[in-house]
């Protein structure tokens, strides 16, 4: 292939796109999109509005997320972001080779668009269409081992053997960053809550990153919290437009035990780790100690101190006692699919999964 590939890594929450060969993603943009009334059509309606990328400070009413728990919602939201990568991203070289990374949740009809938009629109010479949970896993230098991917709208557990998918086994929980961001939105906003207002979403967003920790033991955890003075931790405060300092309540700082116990949080479904043993526990049996001692933990949830002990932790102790488990993690981990694509884009093993412009042109004369 061409000694530089664009990789595109699309997900629920964020967009991550770059050239291959760089240790991390050139660019990192919310997957947010918005519409503003133009003169052609200054109402409600989608069409003929004007699209422009992530939200607009003057009308942030108007924006959206247009892939929603791994699905597509709006195509041309997604056109127009793809659109903006790839002018970035070219600088007069037209013949780069662009490689997106596809959900296991895509259907026919969203390849087939995405074939469209990439090679009648954008005029891509060349296209490769990557599995997001294969990618991570070559991210890792494994070959062999459990991914678990936590992300903005999905969490979703997948064993491999020797490179390729264990039939059968993969799991995808709808447990993930946007159930963690409503809670918090629910609960640091109970009057006045508006989902577009910047204030509260850059608190809500500020909260996640800086504040909140997965406890190994949620019970001492709480007991620890509610016996500190209060104001004895001062990172335990937001502020509010006016100044004035809110104390966070012990479940606000340890909500991403969310991940662990969502009957704790009134939501349906396993956990993770309960996610993780089903998967394993539905492969062959001779095949669980290899897998158990190489768990990949990735995406932007893995981030929060404490997440993968807990993990190694409650897999161990709870759901295999006699087999140690052992997390995997990298440094980079919330990028590893987009990692593990740029790993992929110049192996010569994936030159026959490349498709050109002329064999697409030419399937669409047949």
């Amino acid at each position: 292939m061409a000694a530089r590939t664009i990789i595109i890594d699309h997900g629920s929450g964020f967009l991550k796109a770059g050239l291959s060969g760089w240790n991390e993603p050139q660019m990192v943009v919310p997957s947010i999109v918005n519409y503003l009334p133009c003169r052609e059509n200054p109402g409600p309606s989608y069409a003929q509005r004007r699209v422009s990328l992530g939200i607009d400070i003057c009308h942030p009413e108007t924006y959206s997320y247009p892939i929603e728990r791994g699905r597509v919602l709006n195509w041309d939201g997604v056109q127009h972001i793809w659109t903006f990568v790839l002018e970035r991203h070219r600088q007069g070289h037209e013949d780069f080779p662009v490689m997106i990374t596809e959900t296991p949740r895509r259907e026919p009809t969203d390849r087939k668009k995405t074939l469209e938009i990439m090679f009648e629109l954008l005029d891509v010479p060349s296209l490769l269409l990557a599995d997001q949970l294969e990618m991570s896993l070559y991210a890792s230098g494994l070959l062999t081992g459990v991914v678990v991917d936590s992300g903005y709208g999905l969490t979703r557990v997948q064993p491999f053997h020797l490179g390729r998918p264990l039939p059968d086994s993969g799991k995808t929980l709808e447990l993930a960053g946007q159930d963690l961001s409503a809670y918090l939105f629910q609960s640091l906003f109970k009057e006045g809550r508006n989902r577009h207002d910047l204030f509260q979403l850059d608190t809500v967003a500020s909260t996640q990153m800086s504040k909140c920790y997965v406890p190994q033991n949620l019970g001492e955890a709480l007991d620890f919290r509610q016996s500190l003075p209060i104001g004895a931790d001062e990172s335990n405060t937001y502020q509010l437009p006016d100044g004035t300092a809110v104390e966070l309540t012990p479940m606000q700082r340890l909500s991403p035990e969310m991940f662990f116990s969502p009957q704790v949080f009134d939501l349906q479904g396993p956990g993770i780790p309960q996610a993780v043993a089903e998967s394993i526990s539905s492969c062959e049996a001779s095949r669980h100690p290899l897998l158990l001692s190489h768990v990949m933990a990735c995406g932007g949830n893995s981030l929060y101190p404490g997440f993968t002990k807990r993990l190694q932790k409650e897999l161990t102790s709870g759901h295999f006692p006699s087999t140690k488990a052992t997390t995997w993690v990298g440094a980079n981990r919330n990028f590893s699919v987009w990692l593990g694509a740029s790993v992929v884009a110049h192996l010569s093993t994936y030159r026959s999964e490349w498709m050109t412009r002329e064999e697409y042109m030419e399937g669409m004369r047949l």
